[in-house]
C-alpha cells in the first residue's frame, strides 16, 4: 500500500514526479506509477487534479497537458498509470477488472475504480492536502474508466467529474449487464438514482467522428451507441434523462460540445481545465491553436 510520508517527502518540492507503487488489495505485486506535478504556487489548501490517461497508458503525457493549468491556477496533478504490462487490455483498466476472464464478478475491493480514491486518501494522511474533496478527469479509454468509477463507487472523494470523448458508456440502467449498463453488480434503484443526480461533466469534440479505427470500440453494444464518440456521448446524455424522467427523479448530467477538436487529449484536457477552473471554455483563438495535437 502507498506509505503517505513516503508520498509526502516524494511531494514535497515543486515540479514533475513519478512515484512507483503497490496496492495490494487491488493487484497484489503490480506495480502502479502515480505521474505528479506540483506547482510552485501549489499549497495543502491547493485544488489536487485527478488525470486518467487513455489507452496508450501514458499518464506522464496527460500529467503534462495539465501543467499550463497547474501553473496558472496553483493545482497539485496526480495521475495513476496503468501499465499494459500489468493491466492489459480493456478489462483490467477500462473496465475496473469488474469481471474475470469468465464473465465472473470479482472482489469489489480489488477493483481499479479504487485507485484514484486511496491515493488521494494517502495525499490527505500525508499532509500534502487539507482538501476534502478532489477534481477528476478522463479522456477516451480514461473516460470510460472515470464514468464506470463514478457510476460504482464511492464519489464522495470528488468534487467533480469530467469524462472527455469515451469510445462507448456504461448506460444508467439495471436492465442491461456491465458494461453495457450496470446490471448485475449488486447496483440498487436508490445507488442508480443518486448516480442520475451526481453533477456529472460530459466533453465530447464535435471533430471526434472517425467511425473506425483500433482505437474506437466495435463490439455490438457499442456500435449500438453511435458510429463515432460524438455521436455516442450525445445518446448517453439523452439515455441518462430519458431514464430519469421515466423515474421521476433529477438528472444533473451536463454536455459540452467542444468546437473543433477531435481526439485530443491535450486539448480536451485544456478545455475542462478552463471550465473547472476559469468557467467557461477557451476562447476562439486559443481553441484554433490547441486543435490538431492528438494524444489517445
Amino acid at each position: 500500500m502507498i506509505d503517505p510520508q513516503h508520498l509526502a517527502r516524494a511531494l514535497a518540492a515543486p515540479g514533475r514526479l513519478a512515484f512507483p507503487f503497490t496496492d495490494e488489495t487491488h493487484a497484489p505485486g503490480k506495480e502502479l506509477i502515480l505521474q505528479a506535478y506540483r506547482a510552485p504556487g501549489a499549497t495543502p489548501d491547493s485544488p489536487v487534479v485527478f488525470v486518467q490517461h487513455g489507452m496508450g497508458r501514458n499518464g506522464d503525457e496527460y500529467r503534462d497537458f495539465w501543467i499550463e493549468a497547474a501553473d496558472r491556477h496553483g493545482l497539485m496533478i496526480l495521475a495513476p498509470t496503468f501499465a499494459a504490462e500489468t493491466h492489459p487490455g480493456a478489462e483490467p483498466y477500462n473496465n475496473g477488472g469488474v469481471l474475470d476472464g469468465s464473465g465472473a464478478i470479482t472482489d469489489a475491493a480489488t477493483w481499479a475504480y479504487h485507485i484514484p480514491a486511496r491515493v488521494f486518501a494517502a495525499v490527505q494522511a500525508g499532509g500534502v492536502t487539507r482538501r476534502r474533496q478532489a477534481f477528476l478527469f478522463g479522456h477516451s479509454a480514461g473516460s470510460q474508466f472515470a464514468h464506470r468509477m463514478a457510476s460504482l463507487t464511492d464519489r464522495s472523494p470528488f468534487c467533480a467529474i469530467g469524462c472527455g470523448n469515451a469510445g462507448w458508456y456504461s448506460l444508467p440502467t439495471l436492465d442491461r449487464r456491465f458494461p453495457e449498463g450496470l446490471g448485475g453488480l449488486g447496483v440498487t434503484e436508490a445507488d442508480l438514482e443518486a448516480w442520475l443526480a451526481y453533477p456529472l461533466l460530459i466533453l465530447a469534440g464535435d471533430a471526434d467522428v472517425e467511425t473506425s479505427g483500433p482505437s474506437l470500440p466495435s463490439n455490438p453494444e457499442a456500435i449500438a451507441q453511435g458510429p463515432h464518440r460524438f455521436a455516442r456521448a450525445h445518446n448517453f446524455l439523452r439515455f441518462a434523462r430519458e431514464e430519469a424522467a421515466r423515474r421521476g427523479v433529477p438528472c444533473h448530467w451536463r454536455l459540452e460540445v467542444v468546437p473543433g477538436i477531435g481526439h485530443d487529449g491535450n486539448a480536451m484536457s485544456k478545455v475542462c481545465a478552463a471550465i473547472w477552473f476559469e468557467g467557461r471554455q477557451p476562447d476562439a483563438a486559443r481553441m484554433a491553436a490547441l486543435a490538431g495535437k492528438v494524444a489517445l
